[in-house]
């Protein structure tokens, strides 16, 4: 582990301010970094996290402070100027190029050719090499990356910043949609990175991953720094969750499960099935139930959630609500009959960025508010301030564009659509991916006071614990197929890992 004073600072960024309009977004933030480390960076969604990186990215300039690199001063002014200095970003936000190839993407901005003459058999050999490096030789440099799973893609996003000779590579949150070996390859990787003597500034919401890989933590809070230089080995997690929000946080999951109100299901699933993707999966929901499906990344858990949306259609089986078919493959028959949808990929299939939140909070509701073909504006901004009154939403003004709020606070807002429309099935596909702490633990309250109010709710989440801590029942998805269903009372971490283990394809 690296030291204080053992090594002169690579990176040394001091009093960075960045403002926005109506915001502070950096408040002075200090922050150093030394070769051959894991350099931490924690804090809340808002925190001011994604401004820092993207003004160390050349996507922002800061409107004061100052940068040094190996000790001498420097700017930023662009994207194309950080990489030339060695820094490379991988960002949450996939930044892949769906209509591109695996290896057109990894070498976009910087493509290997000579005289304008592309050398693609050098690329896709060079990117062979960084995918087995990586631990995905199975992903083919001639794949069309809009094909890839979300996993695939984010691979494909590490590989790229794999692929410039960085002598700096920001992370941010790259576990977010890897399965365990998944994330067991991306911490090989950042052990061999720091081998050879690459820094890495690590960024993550999951505190048991700053554990197995950081060497030095800073904490951000309301833009400003709070913490920095702290000895991963020397600093609790309850010091650094305290650090982030300003208070303690009890780790629970917004109490006990409240469990079925009613006997009757109100949504049943019938031997569904999409040829390819997953088979003859069967289960029930009651009003104030919670069903969990654990599984790999891969395994089917998203595909099956988007099928009962009516966002695809199956090949076989039925989705019944109360009893009623429901058209295959309608969403709004099934939004129609009580069924709202909380995608994985919020920001691409969930949300309409450039809009305002509020008309992102109506979006399933819009006939409420229409009188004589004309859209009742003020009518959707109240109710939509009501929303997002009561979900605590930061900063509560529905008229900003949806784009500016942290992540925890849009997946807040695509939970107040739902409740604006008072859904009676809620399907959440990792609700809490790339959400802080605290915003963690006011969803998990928010989930459990809908089904206390007999919403039934049906959830994936790659994180065991999560599905352990807030589902009556869970089922065991791999390799398309329901290969265990208990009451969630009845499994551990370890079981739940075995059953998803045992039942994957070798």
């Amino acid at each position: 582990m690296i030291t204080k004073g053992q090594a002169a600072p690579l990176l040394q960024m001091s009093g960075i301010t960045k403002h926005f309009p109506g915001a502070k977004a950096l408040d002075g933030v200090t922050l150093d970094i030394r070769a051959g480390e894991v350099h931490c960076l924690l804090g809340q969604n808002g925190a001011g996290k994604s401004t820092l990186i993207k003004t160390l990215a050349g996507l922002h300039q800061p409107d004061d402070g100052k940068i040094l690199w190996m000790g001498e001063p420097t700017s930023i002014p662009n994207p194309t100027a950080a990489l030339q200095l060695g820094v490379a970003t991988m960002y949450q936000e996939l930044d892949v190029v769906d209509g591109l190839s695996v290896a057109e993407n990894i070498f976009l901005g910087h493509e290997m050719a000579t005289a304008g003459v592309l050398h693609r058999r050098s690329a896709a050999s060079q990117t062979r090499e960084l995918l087995a490096r990586l631990g995905h030789p199975e992903i083919s440099a001639q794949q069309e990356v809009g094909r890839l799973p979300a996993a695939g893609k984010q691979v494909v996003s590490m590989v790229r910043a794999l692929s410039h000779d960085a002598k700096l590579i920001v992370m941010d949150e790259p576990s977010a949609v890897l399965d365990p070996e998944e994330v067991e390859n991306l911490f090989r990787v950042v052990i061999s990175l720091k081998q050879q003597g690459v820094a890495v500034i690590y960024i993550s919401h999951r505190l048991e991953e700053i554990r197995r890989i950081g060497d030095r933590i800073t904490v951000l809070k309301d833009g400003r720094t709070v913490a920095t230089g702290l000895s991963v080995e020397d600093t609790s997690t309850a010091e650094l969750i305290e650090l982030m929000t300003g208070h303690e946080v009890v780790a629970d999951f917004g109490g006990a499960p409240t469990g079925a109100i009613s006997e009757t299901p109100v949504l049943s699933v019938e031997d569904l099935a999409v040829d390819g993707l997953f088979e003859a999966v069967s289960f029930s929901v009651r009003p104030g139930e919670i069903i969990g499906l654990a599984g790999l990344v891969g395994a089917g858990r998203s595909e099956i959630l988007e099928t009962i949306y009516g966002a695809r259609k199956p090949t076989a089986g039925a989705v019944r609500m109360e009893g009623r078919q429901l058209r295959a493959g309608s969403v709004p028959d099934a939004v129609r009959h009580g069924i709202g949808l909380a995608p994985e990929e919020r920001k691409s299939q969930g949300l309409l960025l450039e809009e305002p939140i509020y008309r992102n909070i109506t979006l399933s509701t819009f006939a409420r508010f229409a009188a004589g073909g004309w859209l009742r504006e003020a009518a959707e901004r109240g109710a939509a301030k009501k929303q997002a009154t009561s979900l605590h939403l930061s900063p509560p003004d529905v008229d900003r564009r949806i784009r500016t709020l942290s992540g925890g606070n849009q997946q807040k807002a695509m939970l107040a659509r739902w409740l604006v429309h008072g859904c009676q099935v809620l399907l959440l596909d990792e609700p809490t991916r790339g959400v802080d702490v605290g915003a963690r633990a006011e969803i998990y309250t928010l989930i459990r006071e809908l089904t206390a109010q007999g919403t039934a709710v049906v959830m994936v989440s790659s994180e065991i614990e999560e599905v352990l801590g807030l589902a009556d029942q869970i089922l065991v998805v791999a390799d398309g197929r329901i290969v265990d269903q208990r009451p969630a009372a009845a499994l551990d971490e370890h079981q739940v890992l075995d059953l998803v283990m045992e039942g994957a394809p070798a």
